[in-house]
């Protein structure tokens, strides 16, 4: 599993248990469950009533009287956080491309390089050229040293998906894989069938 991945599920399952015992805690505070249900919360724990309010009169008192620096920096603070968390979801959102990968291998021949737009370019078109294929869209994404595929393929009604897959790496995969230098290119397929008007029979 990459670090990413692993970071991501961290960073997501810290955030789910931070969110889901704030909202316990509001929703038992709200229900009054530490009177119904004759519960003892520990010292100090925040919400042990709907009467409660999340910051007592001394600690409003107390931080209120910080000074004119407290309350600006309180929102600076919260506005960096929001803003690594925009950033956090943005980065998700982005895939990674490997920008120029060498031909022919690594040294690249002569620092001759091919972008992954004109390589997935050049695999989508040979792929629309295919039998059964009607439209296909492939995208280059990982990093230089380890590239993968994306392929979409929308084929027509009368397409094999076995056959299509076939011609698939037989063609433009293997030719990708030759153009690069590398042996081998992970590759995800994607495969929709085309709609197509119904045939009335007579």
């Amino acid at each position: 599993m990459k670090l990413r991945t692993v970071l991501n599920r961290i960073l997501l399952a810290l955030a789910g248990l931070m969110l889901l015992g704030g909202s316990l805690l509001i929703l038992a505070t709200g229900l009054d469950v530490y009177r119904h249900w004759h519960l003892t919360p520990p010292a100090g724990w925040p919400l042990t009533s709907p009467n409660d309010f999340l910051l007592s009169s001394a600690d409003q008192a107390r931080w209120s009287s910080q000074g004119w620096w407290w309350w600006p920096a309180v929102i600076a603070a919260l506005a960096l956080v929001a803003l690594l968390a925009l950033w956090w979801l943005i980065a998700q959102l982005r895939r990674p491309h490997p920008g120029g990968m060498p031909v022919g291998g690594t040294p690249p021949q002569q620092g001759v390089q091919v972008r992954d737009r004109a390589l997935g370019y050049a695999i989508a078109a040979e792929t629309g050229g295919l039998p059964g294929v009607q439209r296909a869209d492939a995208r280059i994404t990982g990093r230089s040293a380890h590239p993968q595929a994306r392929v979409d393929l929308t084929l027509t009604p009368q397409g094999s998906p076995d056959s299509v897959l076939d011609a698939l790496c037989d063609g433009p995969l293997r030719h990708a894989h030759d153009s690069i230098g590398s042996t081998g290119l992970p590759t995800e397929a994607r495969l929709r069938v085309a709609g197509h008007k119904p045939h009335r029979a007579e």
